[in-house]
């Protein structure tokens, strides 16, 4: 799910009026109600997921056929596994919200930003934080 979620959740890029505060009640009601409307696509997602394996598990008897309904399957179950996860990464996004985290870098304690937000809701660092992780991680590796 790489998708603009502008697009894809149908909302519209959030506009700071001047001398705005940042992570203002707007502000969090805006990326309260992204967050929520992410959460329901998914989980409506993983609903048509179980109705349509239950409606299409029947026993194939070419067993090619059912190999390739059990590759489907699968696939399927490995997307929903992902979403899954991102499903509690939207939860806590949603706590911090609660808690009046949101929004800020947990690293440094910085803003975010909105446009990064609105990219991303369940991001957690500000984009030098991400980076520096990305780096550090990169090393690690090599």
């Amino acid at each position: 799910m790489k998708k603009d979620l502008s697009k894809f959740l149908d909302f519209k890029p959030y506009k700071q009026t001047k001398g705005e505060k940042y992570m203002s009640p707007k502000q969090i009601e805006h990326f309260k109600k992204i967050l929520l409307d992410w959460k329901n696509l998914l989980m409506k997602e993983a609903e048509k997921t179980v109705e349509n394996m239950k409606r299409d598990s029947t026993k194939l008897s070419d067993p090619n056929d059912a190999a390739t309904q059990e590759e489907e399957f699968r696939l399927e179950l490995r997307t929903r596994d992902r979403e899954r996860k991102l499903i509690i990464k939207i939860d806590q996004a949603l706590q911090r919200v609660d808690d009046g985290l949101y929004g800020y870098c947990e690293d440094t304690g910085e803003p975010i930003g909105i446009k990064r937000l609105e990219a991303r809701p369940i991001a957690t660092l500000c984009i030098e934080a991400q980076e520096r992780h990305e780096r550090l991680e990169k090393s690690q590796m090599d």
